[in-house]
């Protein structure tokens, strides 16, 4: 206790310091925020368990100019006689269902659930296929609405590892990338909630691939 008692000042000082002199550095020279501006290229292939690898594209542009939207694709895998469509972006928005909007056809409203380990997605109906969409964050669960990101983002800024990167001018505090999944696949004869149990199946496989491989900044 005595050994302590001598060196909890210093300690404490050089502690002290050392956090004046990291918010010295970010105030007098702050960083800029150059993750959204690396380069990022999807790969060509993904594999995914109980599914065969079929295809992959480029996705269309988008008719009007999103700034936010960095790079996109397209992949297709076969079951059986079964086609699942996942369309991928990366961008600067969290907002799952404002891009759910933005970049579907689908006018209805999405159900969300959530799953421990993976976060929370949304599942949905239209024109005879089954969907389901979520944006995988930089950091933390995946999330659906703009209040589950911002609250996901909350927390991960308070994580002390975050926190120290951002004192030493390694990183921005804030991080708003996504990459946002929307896998889908036709109806058929199947029940909604059949549907949904396969699209689920291959979510939860298709985050674990991702969530460790988003994007270095």
């Amino acid at each position: 206790m005595t050994i302590w008692k001598q060196f909890r000042v210093p300690l404490l000082a050089l502690t002290f310091s050392s956090v004046v002199l990291a918010l010295g550095n970010v105030v007098l020279f702050p960083i800029k925020d150059k993750r959204t501006n690396t380069p990022f290229v999807f790969p060509e292939k993904v594999s995914l368990p109980q599914w065969q690898f079929s295809m992959s594209r480029l996705l269309a542009k988008p008719t009007k100019e999103h700034t936010e939207l960095f790079a996109q694709k397209h992949y297709r895998y076969l079951r059986n006689d079964l086609f699942l469509d996942i369309e991928m972006r990366y961008l600067t928005d969290g907002d799952g269902e404002r891009l759910f909007r933005e970049y579907t056809s689908i006018s209805s409203s999405a159900n969300v659930r959530q799953r421990e380990g993976v976060g929370y997605y949304g599942l949905g109906v239209s024109k005879q296929r089954a969907y389901l969409s979520a944006c995988i964050n930089s950091q933390g669960s995946s999330t659906f609405t703009l209040k589950q990101f911002n609250q996901n983002q909350y927390f991960s800024d308070l994580h002390p590892q975050r926190l120290l990167s951002w004192l030493l001018g390694q990183e921005s505090l804030k991080d708003k990338r996504c990459l946002w999944a929307h896998l889908s696949i036709p109806l058929k004869s199947s029940s909604p909630e059949a549907a949904y149990q396969v699209l689920e199946t291959a979510w939860f496989s298709w985050y674990q691939w991702w969530q460790p491989r988003f994007p270095k900044h």
